[in-house]
């Protein structure tokens, strides 16, 4: 059983499937280096008397903009409580008041429904299952391996579509390792470091959206990008998230005047959902010819932020930033990729053998915008669902994997190529199909990715491949394929906003590309 990623998804689906299988995870950096450990606000459940699972359904269908699958949906609200209590089982210490679980509510939610602990939900939820996962005897992990490609019974010349297993490079040995199973999971996250900006890690780059597009799956909704609308901006802060919950205790976002401008774009103010703020901080910052915003929390009293967001307050305090008496300066950042491999409640992909959980796939429950908090649970109930597939499913015979071939390749003589196209990509992404989309941008974003992709693809052919070079390849193939969907959508819906199409069309379809 092959498990490739070691986010929230990856590290519960080896936690439940060791009791009964040989568990190989593959992460490309250290265990905790995944987008998981950097989640903020919390997981989102119903908790309380007062709140119900219609009303998160709803809050949820809301955000999605008619594009949520509905049965998607039910499950993951319906089975969010008893993935908090799996969690508290392995021992997440959630924040709690009087003895309860302390719930906060964010942006998009009518009710108070997040589970937390303070502003560092990720770090600790992850923290918690590396220790489990590393004391677990039937997993092994395999750090610092990144994965090269899939291994598919068409790539040995075979009709059938089945994975078989994958190539990975393990950086310790500058070595490509053939892994065998008759099951891959691709829990790899997003696709964030296609942007310029954004909250994600280094390591969200598209590698399991890239490598089973590859693979032959398809891949849906692609378009919808989710730009988080409160990323610290400071030149010495990288990727630093202000949390939505310091919007769902009061923060008000502000122009460098001192004026709140957020009621005059939405009724539902600094608690309207993410793209309707991210699109109106991008309103006001081209309006004004402004660096950023402000995001002021300072209302609040000093003790109730050292409380509740303890990390935020620290990291902006090292940054001469005093929360609790100025405002912070905050842009909007790509955050979330709300569309992947497409799968089923189980995690079927196209291929048999591939699954896909997390954020590399698109289940259908975050349809066009993600609701805040709702990520983490995705990762949880589909993993589960996964994992029982996994222990149902028969195991039909393989061949033998042929080793990797570099007979032919020589060390790149100039790797500098690399760095320029990766810094080349992310602007233009940024500048051309980022939160307001045109035609024109579109086209012009379409024209440089072709050119990267044959200037990437002459580099793999002729080269021994390198970290850079994998996951160069790999967001230039996730960055044509948001390009692609972005084209085939003929309105504004959710997430993506073009000014060449700016009603929304009254019968919501899903955007889905094939190999």
């Amino acid at each position: 059983m092959l498990i490739v990623g070691s986010g929230l998804a990856g590290l519960n689906a080896a936690l439940l499937l060791a009791p009964t299988q040989r568990v190989a995870i593959i992460t490309k950096r250290a265990l905790f280096a995944g987008s998981s450990g950097w989640a903020q606000g919390g997981i989102a459940a119903v908790w309380r008397k007062d709140d119900s699972f219609e009303a998160h359904v709803d809050d949820t269908l809301v955000a999605g903009a008619g594009l949520c699958d509905l049965a998607a949906t039910r499950l993951v609200v319906e089975q969010a409580p008893q993935a908090v209590a799996w969690l508290q089982k392995m021992g997440v210490p959630f924040s709690e008041e009087d003895g309860q679980l302390h719930l906060t509510r964010e942006g998009g939610h009518s009710a108070r429904r997040i589970v937390h602990v303070t502003d560092a939900t990720g770090a600790a939820v992850q923290g918690t299952l590396i220790e489990r996962v590393r004391e677990t005897p039937n997993i092994t992990i395999f750090e610092n391996h990144t994965l090269v490609d899939l291994i598919t019974d068409a790539k040995l010349g075979h009709p059938e579509k089945r994975c078989l297993g994958l190539y990975a490079l393990d950086e310790t040995t500058d070595e490509v390792l053939t892994f065998q199973a008759p099951h891959t999971i691709l829990a790899t996250g997003g696709a964030g470091k296609v942007y310029l900006y954004t909250t994600n890690p280094d390591t969200a780059t598209g590698d399991g959206i890239a490598a089973a597009w590859r693979a032959g799956c398809r891949v849906q909704n692609m378009e919808f990008i989710q730009f988080h609308p409160t990323c610290l901006y400071h030149p010495h802060a990288k990727s630093f998230l202000i949390s939505e919950a310091v919007r769902g205790e009061g923060g008000r976002l502000l122009l460098p005047d001192g004026t709140r401008f957020m009621p005059q774009h939405d009724a539902r103010a600094e608690l309207a959902p993410r793209d309707v703020v991210a699109r109106a901080i991008d309103f006001e910052m081209k309006k004004g010819g402004l660096d950023c915003v402000y995001l002021d929390i300072s209302h609040q009293p000093l003790s109730f932020l050292q409380e509740h967001f303890p990390n935020i307050y620290a990291r902006c305090l090292e940054l001469g930033i005093d929360i609790a008496k100025q405002p912070i300066p905050v842009v909007p950042a790509a955050h979330y990729t709300c569309g992947g491999v497409l799968t089923d409640l189980v995690g079927h992909t196209d291929v048999t053998g591939l699954y896909a959980i997390g954020e590399t796939a698109c289940t259908g429950l975050h349809g066009a915008n993600r609701l805040a908090s709702n990520s983490l649970v995705e990762c949880m109930v589909f993993a589960q669902t996964t994992a029982q597939a996994i222990t149902q499913a028969p195991i039909t015979p393989a061949p033998v994997l042929p080793d990797w071939d570099d007979s032919q390749v020589t060390d790149a003589d100039e790797t500098v190529v690399i760095s320029h196209n990766w810094d080349e990509l992310r602007r233009f992404m940024w500048d051309y199909v980022g939160i307001v989309r045109t035609n024109k941008r579109l086209e012009r974003a379409a024209h440089r990715i072709a050119l990267l992709q044959d200037e990437i693809q002459e580099f793999y052919a002729n080269f021994h491949v390198t970290r850079d070079l994998l996951e160069l390849r790999n967001l230039v193939q996730v960055a044509d394929l948001i390009v692609k969907s972005a084209q085939a959508r003929h309105e504004s819906r959710g997430l993506h906003f073009s000014r060449d199409y700016p009603e929304l069309l009254p019968q919501a379809v899903s955007t889905v590309l094939t190999p």
